[in-house]
């Protein structure tokens, strides 16, 4: 174990997050190697009435990983990931990040649905549900979930699976950091190497036309295909005619997981519409795409998040997204419409604490910037933004994407039922709130 307090040389770059704007500081920041670590960490903390956070990528918005005085359990050491190709298995340390899974994954031309961006956590995001490139065709990460070894709070360690602790494993699914610390995941593996993939730009003064079209395009999508529409600034990048560098413009971001041929078929709409003032899209490696937008997440820029899901995209909700899209104040900042179904909408809405099935999108408002003078100005623009988008959306969120917004926007992301039940869990396995540094569902 390597425990880095406040005088120590690495200290202040130990408990550096994702994002820029968290500046706190912790009591200690301990770097463990296995469970039986963890738990000595937990006795001693919870003995001396000291508060524990748990570092898994430190990839969320509201920096939930870290908080002052606490002490951080840092699984960065416990990165290993084992993949057993014959049985399409992989087992996955609680401190990788998605790139050591691809990497190791790819070897075998297997994957499993992870995050959007290579160098997220897999706890975090596991635990949050997992939305990636191939959740239509294969669904969730917490879809492919076979167990997850965990340490309690009491520091009793437990393998949970749908046979062993089933209610545990329920609420990991969907339920957030709440439960326990996760050293280990198992997860199911699926054929995939080459992708269709890539990303169309348009300019802005088109947006309204073009998520029209997106809208009828996804309403029919095949399961294979998994898109994003954003609205961003096109980069000073030599793939983007010049008039359009620095400038507002839509675009359409989209993976094919499947039969190449079909897959050039289905995706012609896309080369034709418009047509586009970029067209990206090709073939590539799986592990390729997945790294694709990492630039775009930074680590050490200010970042703040606004989301809601919906159940369609009404005509008054495509105009008010453009509007609303247009004031984006910082050319870092992006909006992102996820498109879901397919696999996702077809787990039963009772099979894990993930609530949020039957919605067709869930928006990302994403403010990003450098100067923490203009950290006002661009929150103030999201918040507005969303208050406009809200009204179209079907009340429930994405728990991965919530800021510091309080018990009721949590209770939104998992509704009334399946809180109660959660918060019922909670109570079983973290009866003290142990685990509280998150979006924290409170014992019942």
């Amino acid at each position: 174990m390597e425990f880095i307090e406040p005088m120590h040389a690495e200290y202040d770059r130990a408990r550096r997050v994702w994002n820029g704007g968290i500046d706190r500081r912790p009591a200690a920041i301990a770097r463990v190697a296995n469970g039986g670590e963890i738990a000595t960490l937990l006795h001693q903390a919870r003995s001396k009435g000291q508060s524990v956070t748990v570092r898994g990528g430190g990839h969320s918005a509201p920096g939930h990983s870290i908080a002052d005085g606490a002490l951080v359990i840092d699984l960065c050491r416990m990165a290993s990931v084992q993949v057993d190709a014959e049985r399409a298995v992989a087992r996955v340390g609680g401190g990788c990040l998605w790139s050591h899974v691809d990497a190791a994954t790819a070897a075998h031309g297997l994957a499993t649905t992870g995050g959007l961006v290579s160098h997220t956590g897999v706890g975090g995001l596991t635990l949050g549900g997992g939305i990636g490139w191939l959740m239509r065709k294969y669904g969730l990460t917490i879809d492919n979930l076979l167990s997850a070894e965990v340490v309690l709070a009491d520091g009793t360690p437990v393998r949970a699976s749908e046979v062993e602790h089933p209610e545990l494993f329920w609420a990991l699914r969907g339920g957030g950091g709440n439960f326990g610390v996760v050293t280990e995941f198992e997860f199911r593996l699926h054929p995939v190497r080459t992708v269709i993939a890539g990303m169309l730009l348009y300019p802005a003064s088109r947006a309204n036309a073009i998520l029209r079209f997106y809208r009828e395009f996804t309403a029919t999508a095949p399961d294979e295909l998994t898109t994003v529409f954003a609205f961003l600034t096109a980069p000073p990048a030599p793939f983007v005619p010049a008039p359009l560098q620095g400038t507002p413009v839509v675009g359409i971001v989209a993976c094919w997981a499947g039969d190449l041929e079909r897959g050039a078929a289905a995706l012609r709409p896309l080369h034709t519409y418009g047509p586009p003032a970029v067209d990206l899209l090709g073939e590539m490696p799986y592990v390729a795409l997945q790294s694709m937008l990492d630039a775009s997440a930074a680590h050490g820029l200010h970042y703040y998040m606004k989301s809601a899901n919906f159940a369609d995209l009404s005509d008054t909700a495509i105009d008010d997204l453009v509007a609303g899209a247009a004031r984006m104040a910082s050319p870092l900042s992006a909006v992102h419409l996820h498109h879901l179904g397919g696999a996702v909408s077809r787990v039963a809405t009772d099979a894990t604490a993930y609530a949020n099935r039957t919605s067709a999108y869930i928006l990302n408002i994403i403010p990003s910037w450098s100067d923490p003078a203009e950290t006002a100005t661009h929150v103030d623009w999201a918040r507005a933004l969303f208050e406009r988008a809200a009204v179209h959306s079907n009340g429930s969120v994405y728990v991965n994407f919530l800021g510091d917004e309080g018990q009721k926007r949590i209770q939104a992301a998992f509704g009334t039922e399946k809180y109660a039940r959660l918060a019922r869990i909670k109570r079983k396995y973290d009866p003290d709130n142990v685990f509280r540094h998150n979006q924290n569902i409170r014992p019942a």
